[in-house]
């Protein structure tokens, strides 16, 4: 889902320099944030082998897929990657389905199954944001914009519904809230329990913060546990909201603390300033044009990536531990962050 949220920029420039009809072939774990992104016009949910989802599909299915590109009839495709993804495989998605433009990424010579190719530097000679590449990449068909910032869209309505919850929930929208979001889609990423809740204790004690433990419904019981440990002032909101109420609920929110996950990317699209916990696996996803403070620190060896590409980020760009960040230097950034925007989103 982040992952698609940086590509809008590129999207973006699709649309304003082309006027496309523009389809996403993107994931079920993607899929929900859609029609919140205005520049795309239709989805088509695909659960591929080679990208991360809940279940297996079966190997015929990938033949329906083509099937179904061919007979829509696609003038172009452009496959956005991160800089450890091979492009290929999506790439010959496109070419069997018949599109005959075909725009990627690649460090291997692709020969026919790309027809517009960029060479993959990536993160040898140097590393950008994601959102960089992906205008980068679609800047070499003469694809731009001016507008460069994340956006999502949720309705009036929603805000409202939002509010109506959180009043249920027992939390009073007028009296200083924020958001704490723990939940992580890779264990590797989590930040220990206990700093979590000394943070929110000492928000909640020495500010006057309500605290919201936020997460997915599969994440309940330890948004539950966290919300409780912390005591009065913390609540867990986890699984209450659907994804376009979550997406409202980040809106009105003064300041987001989270872990590296989309929640950081839905934040940047909806200018709520954000305190990232970032463990190291990836220099390319910290907020984009957001007040922002980062917090990185390192990850356990036996729980890196496998893959190669990753690997060389551990041996060159992360090869310096970093201690996780104590619930002081949450505290901290959240202080200083509320200070330094205190004057662009109004504390509800």
């Amino acid at each position: 889902m982040g992952d698609l949220i940086m590509s809008v920029p590129a999207i973006r420039a699709i649309k304003e320099s082309f006027s496309p009809k523009i389809t996403v072939l993107t994931s079920s774990m993607a899929a929900g944030i859609v029609p919140a992104i205005s520049e795309i016009d239709d989805v088509i949910v695909f659960d591929l082998p080679w990208v991360k989802a809940k279940e297996t599909i079966a190997s015929e299915e990938i033949f329906t897929l083509v099937q179904e590109l061919r007979q829509k009839s696609f003038d172009a495709a452009v496959i956005f990657t991160v800089f450890s993804q091979n492009p290929l495989p999506a790439a010959m998605i496109a070419y069997l389905a018949g599109i005959s433009l075909r725009l990627a990424y690649c460090r291997e010579n692709p020969y026919e199954l790309l027809t517009n190719w960029v060479t993959d530097r990536e993160p040898y000679s140097f590393i950008q944001h994601q959102v960089s590449r992906d205008l980068q990449l679609v800047n070499s068909i003469g694809a731009t914009t001016t507008n460069t910032h994340l956006h999502l869209s949720v309705s009036e309505l929603t805000d409202e519904v939002v509010i109506g919850k959180l009043e249920n929930a027992g939390i009073n929208p007028s009296k200083p809230w924020l958001i704490f979001h723990a939940g992580v889609s890779e264990k590797k990423r989590e930040y220990p329990k206990e700093r979590w809740v000394a943070a929110a204790k000492t928000l909640i004690g020495q500010m006057g913060f309500q605290i919201l433990f936020t997460g997915a419904g599969s994440e309940k019981h330890s948004c539950n546990e966290l919300a409780e440990l912390t005591g009065k002032g913390a609540i867990s909101v986890a699984g209450l909201f659907s994804l376009q109420e979550f997406i409202a609920l980040i809106k009105q929110a003064p300041l987001v603390v989270s872990v590296n996950t989309g929640t950081v990317h839905i934040a940047a699209a909806v200018n709520t300033p954000v305190v990232v916990l970032y463990a190291q696996t990836n220099p390319q996803h910290t907020p984009w044009e957001v007040p922002n403070k980062v917090l990185e620190y390192s990850i356990d060896v036996d729980t890196r990536s496998r893959n190669e590409v990753i690997q060389h980020l551990y041996k060159d760009v992360y090869k310096e531990p970093s201690p996780v960040p104590l619930a002081e230097d949450i505290v901290n950034a959240v202080t200083q962050l509320l200070a330094e925007t205190s004057g662009d989103k109004k504390i509800s």
